[in-house]
């Protein structure tokens, strides 16, 4: 097959949904710096979608640089994306057109072959980086002679080894050699292990990524005025020169100790892509791209790389479009929204809300101490956002003016058309704050609450119109955890399950339907995951040994996790899973003896086990010590067990949505594909529930 053969091939490999157009217009330089043909990546849609990369949208660029290539008229090249987005990077659902490793080498040359012709077409090049730039998006950029970058950019990166791949369009040679090794495994390897972590535009400049920073509406303006002065010499580009000693070999020996803790050597893309960085230091730009390509088609056709699409699938459209829920013209429309509890949670949300809905928001608490320490909190992170310039003066001010907050409820809730509590997780103290709720406002206000645990059915079974009340459970950081899990109760309503999901999509959250039931998805899995954890624990295995077993399975080690999220809360979802489902869910004496002694962490400020926590964990004598092959086989046999039960008894309607849960809400990686993939490719499925959960 030819490369003409393969972009031919359009529908299976470029859909046209996703056709990313090169519109190129030329540009008079000021000072007489001459003219720039303007490369504009377009994907011809709507503002909010993402340019990406397919044989087909790679074609048309590469049309478009032949034609400014060839005009004696162009002094240079620019290339610019749509408002706020230059490019996305490669097209996902390109891959799944793929029918062997030619195939996947043919896209991999064709990649570099286009992008190249920045660096070789004899003319200078400059890339003016105005939004995300993710992959493929920020190669092209790297291809370019110079870079301009917006300050307020949402995210620059190269995500490819969360994915099952690497940077195979020059990123893994371009990069450690404009930035050096040690930069550059931070952004192609350790960044997206930890949960795809991105650069800000400001962030990638001081990192050097581009050679200048920019900022406001008018930075494709200011972009060109500096490109013309680059090219008139009243501006020079100096970057620091790059080491090329035993400096690259530490970091890329750090890169690799990371690969190792994130993945226990179970994905082979970091460490693919380590060893391209390795050779970056003395290979050629031929040899190193090739070596690329290379990789590129051989990580192709890996488990990981499906899982990974099937992931990216979740995120990109299951997530856009949740199971189950009902019809949106039912939803409500929310012109003010209440908030029970002035605390950090209830501030959090506050916040959210405020930003993302801009309508009236009161927080409402036992005391105006309480009160107006809640409202402060969401003051104080307004002005944190002004003075970094995510928001205007004049929207720092809006959004301030429209957060308030009062002691009665009466006074502020009657005309709320949303109120969600964010108090103690008790039962008795949930239920008291709905019926005084309920009295005061209007009988279409929705009461949502953000109990992690609790029966939303037995919540509302008092009140006089139960079918109001719905499940809004938030993870915690709100503002950065993508998860919203809307909980239906036995008696909730379509219309206020539409509100809910109307407004979860507003708050540009993750949503998902779950039955009510203890713990709902995240807390009720990782619940058995922690309690069996704790079982092998408290049955003699050492805790270092458990807590080294599950890298590449869970974002973080389970007593890492314990103490980030609380070992007083992790207590309380144990006890409440175990009073529902005794017989399965396990709650540690060694966790109790934990929280009766005040310990909040399992480690030490060096990451050491804190001594007094060690000897409260003291294995019994008479003991049985599993090794860390053996911890990981049970504790995933026990989330298979669950997996099957919650999906038999109806809590969500399909594996997919217990996957999208795991990797919005607890950080399972892409390349597992999450929980369920990973369950049925070990052969763990069939094993414990005699069947796969996928076909």
């Amino acid at each position: 097959m030819t490369l003409q053969d393969l972009i031919d091939r359009g529908t299976a490999l470029s859909p046209d949904e996703v056709l990313t157009e090169a519109k190129s217009r030329d540009v008079a330089l000021p000072l007489g710096a001459g003219t720039m043909a303007l490369i504009t990546l377009d994907n011809g849609l709507d503002h909010t979608r993402p340019n990406t990369f397919g044989p087909k949208s790679l074609a048309s660029l590469n049309a478009a640089l032949d034609s400014a290539l060839g005009r004696d008229d162009v002094t240079a090249i620019g290339i610019t994306g749509k408002p706020f987005i230059l490019a996305a990077g490669a097209d996902l659902s390109a891959m799944t057109g793929m029918r062997g490793r030619d195939d996947a080498l043919l896209v991999a040359r064709l990649g570099h072959a286009v992008f190249r012709k920045l660096q070789d077409g004899g003319k200078p090049s400059f890339a003016f980086v105005n939004g995300l730039a993710l992959g493929g998006g920020l190669e092209v950029a790297l291809h370019c002679t110079y870079r301009t970058v917006q300050d307020s950019a949402p995210a620059l990166g190269l995500p490819e080894t969360m994915l099952g791949l690497v940077p195979g369009w020059g990123g893994a040679y371009l990069l450690p050699n404009l930035v050096g090794a040690e930069k550059a495994v931070r952004v192609i390897v350790e960044n997206p292990l930890n949960q795809g972590r991105t650069l800000t535009g400001h962030a990638a400049f001081e990192l050097g990524l581009a050679d200048a920073e920019l900022e406001g509406a008018d930075f494709l303006e200011q972009s060109l005025l500096w490109a013309a002065r680059v090219l008139t010499g009243a501006v020079r580009v100096e970057r620091p020169e790059v080491d090329r000693g035993e400096a690259w070999d530490r970091a890329v020996q750090h890169g690799r100790g990371i690969a190792d803790s994130k993945t226990g050597g179970a994905a082979p893309a970091p460490y693919r892509a380590l060893e391209l960085v390795a050779a970056a230091r003395t290979a050629s730009r031929d040899e190193a791209f090739a070596a690329e390509d290379e990789a590129l088609a051989d990580l192709m056709l890996t488990p990981e790389l499906a899982a990974s699409l099937y992931s990216f699938d979740l995120v990109q459209k299951r997530a856009k479009r949740p199971a189950g829920a009902p019809d949106k013209a039912l939803a409500r429309p929310v012109t003010k929204v209440g908030i029970v509890g002035a605390g950090l949670m209830a501030s959090q949300l506050a916040l959210l809300f405020v930003r993302r809905l801009e309508v009236p928001v009161v927080l409402t608490d036992l005391d105006q101490d309480r009160v107006d320490k809640g409202v402060g909190y969401v003051h104080a992170e307004v002005d944190k956002l002004l003075g970094k310039s995510r928001v205007s003066q004049d929207r720092a001010n809006r959004l301030k003016a429209l957060v308030s907050g009062a002691v009665e409820k009466a006074d502020v809730f009657a005309d709320a058309d949303f109120v969600i509590e964010a108090v103690f997780e008790e039962m008795k103290v949930k239920k008291q704050v709905f019926a005084d709720v309920e009295a005061v406002v209007s009988p279409g206000c929705v009461l949502a609450t953000n109990t992690s645990s609790l029966s939303i059915t037995e919540m509302a079974a008092d009140l006089e119109h139960p079918e109001r009340v719905v499940g809004f459970h938030f993870f915690n950081p709100v503002a950065v955890m993508p998860l919203l899990e809307i909980v239906q109760g036995e008696r909730t309503d379509d219309a206020t399950l539409a509100t809910a999901f109307a407004t979860g999509k507003t708050l540009k959250k993750t949503t998902i339907l779950v039955n009510d039931s203890p713990s709902f998805i995240v807390n009720r899995l990782l619940g058995r995951f922690m309690g069996e954890v704790g079982r092998v624990v408290d049955e003699g295995t050492p805790l270092p040994v458990a807590d080294g077993a599950f890298a590449g399975v869970a974002p973080m080690p389970p007593f890492f996790l314990l103490s980030l999220v609380g070992p007083a809360v992790a207590l309380h979802n144990s006890e409440t899973l175990r009073g529902a489902f005794p017989d399965r869910f396990h709650v540690s004496p060694h966790l109790q003896a934990m929280v009766a002694a005040g310990k909040t962490s399992v480690y030490a400020p060096d990451f050491t086990v804190d001594p007094e926590v060690a000897e409260l964990f003291a294995p019994p004598e008479d003991g049985t010590a599993l090794d860390a092959p053996q911890v990981r086989q049970r504790v995933l046999e026990a989330l298979a067990e669950e997996a099957r039960l919650m999906l038999d008894d109806g809590v969500v309607a399909a594996p997919e949505d217990l996957d999208l849960a795991m990797i919005t809400g607890a950080g399972f990686s892409f390349w597992n594909g999450g929980l369920t993939q990973l369950l049925d490719r070990e052969g763990i499925s069939e094993k414990v529930t005699g069947r796969r959960f996928h076909p």
